[in-house]
């Protein structure tokens, strides 16, 4: 079944005061347009995205995939409209004509989990609509038009957030006669709701930190916080080889010789990711991707470091920080270190300033220095 998601970028966040469209704002070092957007790619089930900007937020949406994408998800841009509504059915029109599920999500959530994606796109495959809630936690008053109020059931009320996820064709459907209409709406599950008697409600893991940033106090909220911090360090060494390819951070490197391993072996990746799995007590990569296992075999670590990074993000974590020091009498590597920083960068789903990477010798001394082999140490910051 075709899935595409519809990620909703177009307002302007006033209540932030912010002076810039709120999505394009840093949170630990990630903004919060791209950490929502990494959710979406992480799930896996999308064949692509629509991102709906303001016209005036291309320029700051370039500039935001050469910092911190690229955004593979992302195939097709759409403009927001004078309001939600017409922002989110220029989003729709924007989509490819066979599209079986839309996921319709606000940007300003950027803390979505896969298990709350994942919820409504099955309730939607199953019912033609997945809305992600929560039940209230605090007691509602409905003001009756005389002015009096009665207390609803609480145990019966649910806060709706996004993702939406809809039967394309019927979301769309509604959207328009919404418009034919002037039917105001807060949401699209209300549209649907209006129009086809009802949407299904879905809880799923995460749900409660799937926050919306709003107004300041929600950023500032982050920029005050204790937060909860794990330290790694890794160490690794491979022995220099005839008929082998250089791999240093995902960049090859002219030498004589490469790094002799099961994988590409690519030492200051291989240390890097050992930093990450032991911030996380997670063990080593020698036992996530053993090298007897035929299916490593070659393998670029870039795409191992995807895979732990899949296994930060799973738990709650994000890199704060990284550095890598690789230590090797030759060759010289200060040429290539600029590369070897936005590789690491962008896997991790941080800014490059967020990334070190720096090259050392031994003065001759040592296998390293001897020219047997290259080390590599790697120190790694997350936090929840």
């Amino acid at each position: 079944m075709s899935c595409w998601a519809v990620i909703v970028a177009a307002g302007r966040g006033a209540r932030a005061g912010l002076g810039h469209n709120k999505v394009f704002e840093p949170i630990d070092g990630r903004s919060v347009l791209a950490r929502c957007l990494d959710a979406f790619q992480r799930c896996g089930r999308f064949e692509g995205a629509v991102l709906v900007l303001s016209e005036g937020d291309e320029a700051a949406y370039s500039a935001l995939k050469d910092r911190e994408g690229p955004f593979p998800l992302v195939s097709r841009i759409a403009h927001g409209g004078a309001t939600r509504r017409d922002s989110v059915y220029n989003g729709l029109l924007a989509l490819p004509a066979n599209v079986e599920l839309v996921a319709i999500h606000d940007a300003a959530r950027p803390f979505v989990s896969g298990a709350v994606i994942d919820a409504t796109l099955d309730s939607a495959r199953a019912y033609g609509s997945g809305v992600i809630s929560t039940p209230v936690t605090d007691t509602i008053k409905q003001l009756r038009p005389d002015g009096t109020v009665v207390s609803p059931d609480r145990d019966a009320l649910r806060a709706v957030q996004t993702p939406q996820t809809f039967d394309a064709q019927k979301i769309i459907e509604a959207h328009r006669r919404a418009r034919e209409e002037d039917f105001p709406a807060t949401d699209d599950a209300m549209l649907f709701e209006h129009y086809y008697g009802g949407v299904r409600l879905v809880t799923a893991p995460g749900a409660e930190e799937n926050k919306k940033m709003t107004t300041k106090a929600d950023f500032e909220a982050f920029a005050t916080r204790v937060p909860d911090m794990r330290v790694g360090h890794g160490y690794d060494a491979h022995r220099l080889a005839e008929n082998r390819r250089l791999i240093l951070c995902g960049v090859e490197v002219p030498h004589d010789r490469g790094l002799d391993g099961h994988s590409d072996a690519d030492v200051a990746v291989h240390a890097l990711m050992d930093a990450l799995l032991g911030a996380l007590g997670l063990g080593d990569i020698g036992g996530h991707f053993p090298d007897s296992d035929p299916a490593y075999k070659g393998i670029c670590s870039m795409k191992l470091l995807e895979a732990v990074m899949n296994e930060v993000h799973d738990l709650g974590y994000g890199v704060v920080n990284a550095d890598i020091t690789i230590v090797a009498q030759k060759p010289k590597l200060a040429g290539y270190i600029p590369e070897m920083k936005r590789n690491v960068a962008r896997a991790l789903g941080v800014t490059e300033d967020r990334v070190n990477v720096k090259a050392t010798t031994t003065e001759r001394m040592g296998f390293e220095g001897e020219q047997i082999g290259i080390s590599a140490q790697a120190v790694a910051l997350l936090s929840k």
